[in-house]
């Protein structure tokens, strides 16, 4: 597989990016869009965090800023390969499992270190304006997950390109980091705790997390694990949006009593 990724064209590398990216982008998507507002509601699973309701053209813009983002992946995918071509990097055929499993997890964690430093800059007066059509999604949707501007993607697009300068990776262990990035990216945009027994520091709560970062825009800026934000005490408190939730809640109170629309 490595030789075969070696061999292809230019050309070929960002066509099957393409398809790659919006592969994975749809299905995820699709399949946690499915289980967050039909299966697990109806067996009783979870709950959702926002009570609010999108904003009024949401979705549709979050599919083309998304479908953007794919571009920027997908065509993106010429320079890890571009890597390979002048032989500053190496794919290693011959790494056992393992060596995979190992190599994953490394990846895994430097992901969550490449996601906190880029989101961090992000949040700066300096590249805002870049993150603030992702925030627009205040009430987050798995839709929202590749919902960005095009310098963002490609900030966190580049998650790769070090540690393949640093070490000889298997083909398997690169392709798996944006699977896992996706999956659990999905999940953070879910706007659904799909474990709420868990404490709020829990890997498996990272849904609240995130969520509380879309509803507050500051803090929380790590990806499934907290050890960023913990080192760098930039974490929310549990209960940062409640006062907007309670807000919300007494609106439609309001309304409810008056006769009105919610």
């Amino acid at each position: 597989m490595a030789q075969s990724f070696i061999s292809l064209s230019a050309l070929q590398v960002m066509f099957w990016g393409l398809i790659f990216f919006g592969g994975i982008y749809l299905g995820f998507g699709a399949l946690n869009w499915l289980s967050t507002r039909r299966v697990l509601p109806a067996l009783g699973i979870g709950r959702v965090l926002d009570p609010r309701p999108l904003q009024p053209g949401q979705l549709r813009r979050e599919m083309a800023q998304s479908g953007v983002s794919v571009l920027v992946f997908g065509l993106g995918m010429v320079f890890p390969w571009g890597l390979l071509q002048l032989g500053w990097a190496r794919l290693d055929a011959d790494a056992g499992w393992r060596q995979i499993a190992i190599e994953v997890l490394v990846l895994a964690i430097w992901n969550d270190v490449h996601f906190w430093l880029n989101h961090r800059l992000l949040h700066t007066r300096w590249l805002r304006r870049f993150h603030g059509p992702h925030h627009r999604s205040v009430v987050t949707t798995p839709w929202a997950t590749y919902s960005f501007h095009p310098v963002e993607a490609a900030m966190l697009g580049n998650v790769i390109l070090l540690p393949m300068l640093l070490h000889d990776f298997s083909f398997w262990s690169l392709a798996s980091v944006p699977l896992f990035s996706l999956f659990f990216n999905s999940i953070g945009h879910s706007n659904y705790d799909f474990f709420p027994g868990v404490p709020y520091s829990h890997w498996f709560a990272a849904s609240r997390r995130h969520h509380l970062h879309h509803a507050c825009h500051s803090g929380n800026y790590g990806f499934q694990f907290t050890f960023m934000d913990r080192l760098f005490d930039t974490r929310i408190a549990a209960d940062a949006a409640e006062p907007q939730f309670l807000a919300f809640r007494e609106k439609q109170q309001r309304r409810r009593q008056h006769g009105t629309p919610a």
